[in-house]
């Protein structure tokens, strides 16, 4: 007799173990599945994102940002440091104990709220039922009342590119180099690609990062872009746009790239190579094509903007479905289905989702581009303030990059917020919950902003939307 629950989770990443909470929150009998072994073999929680993705990558980010200011900037500072070097064995020690802290805070939720984990592969029977398959081939069944998918997704294939897992790396790959390479080849000038090239370039590779768009970060706003995409080769990424790759082959320890760029071809030899060019949908094993789950021709899960699948009473969640691939969006979706499931009638607004870019400076963003607006025939103000205005980003050293504010011509309605610069990722949370109340630039104008902070360059740029800027 197979075991009986409220709610199933499948998958145990951002979105699968924070649904798994709000479901025992709300009085439910609630079971996570979950297959991802640590290299003890032991079952983890956490997904791609505290595993091999959001978590390790900024630790490494992190660390590699010290070292460069140690070795770049310390003098500037007053502060000398003699034959600095990077033990990475050390800082891959500190990356792995920050995974492991984490994970191991998120099995302990699921002790405190009863969340029964099972460990395997979750594959759907019915709309009711699933199997779940152990590493060790024993098999078992449970049923539910609801189901929820939440498997995330995997690094996207690059054909030409045949990852080896030593020469040629994907993502995960790229955060467990034992040593710094001396060159390194990114295919791919995305989120993971610029930041994974980054970590690199601070601890000393000479790093190329080779994309086949024409236009460098597309998705944000352009000026924000550009400033960005030139403040990265001011510190010395290589960045090719418009550079198709056609082939690459290892021989006597190297990567040679083969690419076209401009009708013209060109070679690049690297010691490693990275392939980041996104990601895609996780459904291998669900059985979706036996029980009639409908997914599109790109793998996504189709759902009706509330999570619902085809099939009553199954919701899916996070990377599995259209809408960017983030974290935070799959957690707040994760615990909108589980009040949805609980009768309540939850709200999850898929327009104001902030984007981050965790270089440094950083980029991040939310709401409507300057260039979406003005196809939409949208009459607009913008207000533009540039960090080396800004006194806490003097003090700080930091004076690369701007804010960018978007406000309606008429209403004055806030409509988006870029923000190229220090601790971009903090900053534009205060542009969501704007967006999220439809508040005014003119609200952020009269909102009183510490002195001296990183934040005062949002007023500032709400000021230059009615230009009336105070410090420029």
């Amino acid at each position: 007799m197979s075991q009986s629950y409220d709610v199933i989770v499948i998958g145990g990443g951002p979105g699968g173990y924070v649904a798994a909470i709000r479901c025992a929150q709300l009085g439910m009998k609630t079971a996570c599945i979950e297959k991802w072994q640590d290299d003890r073999g032991k079952t983890v929680l956490g997904g791609t994102c505290l595993n091999v993705g959001c978590i390790p990558s900024k630790a490494l980010l992190d660390s590699s940002h010290q070292f460069e200011n140690i070795t770049r900037h310390a003098k500037e500072h007053g502060i000398v440091v003699e034959s600095a070097r990077i033990d990475v064995g050390q800082m891959l020690k500190r990356k792995d104990k920050i995974v492991k802290i984490l994970t191991t805070g998120i099995a302990g939720l699921f002790k405190k709220h009863r969340i029964t984990l099972l460990e395997g592969t979750g594959s759907l029977v019915s709309n009711r039922q699933v199997t779940i398959t152990a590493s060790d081939g024993s098999v078992q069944h449970v049923s539910a009342k609801s189901i929820i998918i939440a498997t995330g997704s995997v690094p996207a294939i690059l054909p030409q590119a045949p990852v080896d897992h030593e020469r040629i790396v994907d993502s995960t790959g790229a955060l467990a180099f034992t040593e710094v390479p001396e060159k390194l080849g990114v295919i791919g000038a995305g989120v993971i690609g610029l930041e994974l090239g980054s970590v690199w370039r601070r601890l000393g590779s000479e790093v190329t990062v080779i994309e086949a768009l024409e236009t460098f970060m597309p998705a944000a706003d352009q000026e924000i872009a550009e400033a960005a995409r030139k403040e990265l080769i001011r510190q010395g990424l290589h960045i090719q746009l418009g550079a198709k790759m056609t082939r690459c082959e290892t021989r006597g320890g190297k990567v040679r790239i083969h690419y076209e760029q401009d009708g013209e071809k060109h070679d690049l030899e690297v010691d490693k190579l990275i392939v980041a060019i996104g990601r895609k949908p996780n459904t291998a094993g669900l059985r979706a094509e036996v029980v009639g789950l409908k997914i599109d021709d790109r793998g996504f899960i189709e759902t009706d903007g509330q999570c619902r699948t085809h099939l009553e009473n199954v919701y899916a969640i996070g990377d599995v479905t259209h809408g960017p691939m983030l974290a935070h969006k799959a957690m707040e979706e994760g615990v909108a289905v589980a009040e949805l499931i609980d009768g309540q009638k939850p709200e999850f607004d898929h327009d104001n989702i902030p984007w981050v870019v965790y270089t440094w400076p950083e980029i991040a963003w939310a709401g409507k581009t300057e260039q979406q607006l003005r196809s939409e025939g949208r009459e607009i103000r913008v207000g533009n303030f540039p960090f080396m205005a800004n006194g806490r980003a003097r003090a700080m050293n930091d004076t690369a990059g701007l804010v960018k504010m978007i406000g309606d011509a008429k209403t004055d309605e806030l409509l988006g917020v870029h923000v190229f610069g220090p601790n971009a990722s903090e900053l534009i949370s205060e542009a969501v919950l704007a967006l999220s109340f439809e508040s005014s630039t003119e609200d952020i104008a009269r909102t009183i902003h510490a002195h001296p902070t990183l934040s005062e360059a949002m007023h500032e740029a709400a000021l230059a939307v009615d230009g009336r800027m105070l410090h420029l």
